[in-house]
């Protein structure tokens, strides 16, 4: 299983003429490539099922995300995003879980996953967990099959110890991202490959412990 080359040809397209009049003359290249994408989602779905039984997902309309951009909160003004993305956790795109995350975008792709922007009280449920099991989650980030594909976490990191932890925890720097997020730059070939799903098997593998981590601490915030 692997991606036609007329999703990236159309993204390429979108990114020279994101405007408004071009899309909507252009819309039938538009509803292709995002067919294409849900198709390619459909079938990656039961796969990472295999790989994290946690997930509970059926189909793609709960993993992708829309191209459509709100202008008034985007910098450039520009209204359609340049890239296709699902991210694969229990509950769907918008859960507060862990997930998978696929995101097609020439010269720019990656694969990956974790928690993009926690809601406080799921970004202290995190870090209490790192706290008290310190050793367990280095073990994870430091295991080399993860730092194969993830050496670091993505996002940016507080400057000085977060709130109700002790400064002089030994690793407090595990409690200053802001994300919980791991990615994996990508080649535009790589959705091309043959070997598409055995490389994203072994990514995703690679990372189901630090989601497993991840989403011990969220389901313990949602039951308190």
């Amino acid at each position: 299983m692997d991606l036609n080359t007329s999703i990236i040809s159309f993204l390429i397209q979108l990114t020279l003429n994101n405007d408004r009049s071009w899309f909507n003359a252009n819309k039938e290249l538009y509803v292709s490539a995002k067919k294409e994408f849900e198709g390619f989602v459909d079938k990656l779905i039961p796969i990472i099922k295999g790989i994290d039984p946690g997930i509970d997902v059926l189909s793609a309309s709960q993993c992708t995300f829309r191209i459509y951009r709100d202008a008034r909160f985007s910098r450039d003004g520009l209204p359609y995003k340049t890239n296709f993305g699902a991210h694969i956790a229990k509950g769907g795109r918008k859960s507060p879980f862990a997930g998978y995350y696929v995101h097609l975008q020439p010269n720019e792709s990656f694969v990956g996953g974790g928690i993009y922007m926690p809601q406080p009280k799921y970004l202290k449920a995190i870090r209490t967990r790192i706290y008290e099991n310190a050793q367990s989650y280095k073990e994870i980030i430091n295991n080399a099959a993860f730092k194969k594909y993830f050496p670091e976490l993505y996002g940016e990191k507080l400057k000085t110890a977060p709130r109700d932890f002790p400064k002089d925890f030994a690793d407090i720097g595990l409690l200053k991202n802001k994300h919980y997020v791991v990615t994996h730059s990508v080649d535009d070939s790589f959705w091309t490959s043959q070997e598409l799903i055995k490389k994203l098997t072994e990514i995703f593998k690679a990372q189901l412990p630090f989601n497993q981590f991840m989403n011990k601490a969220i389901k313990s915030a949602i039951n308190t």
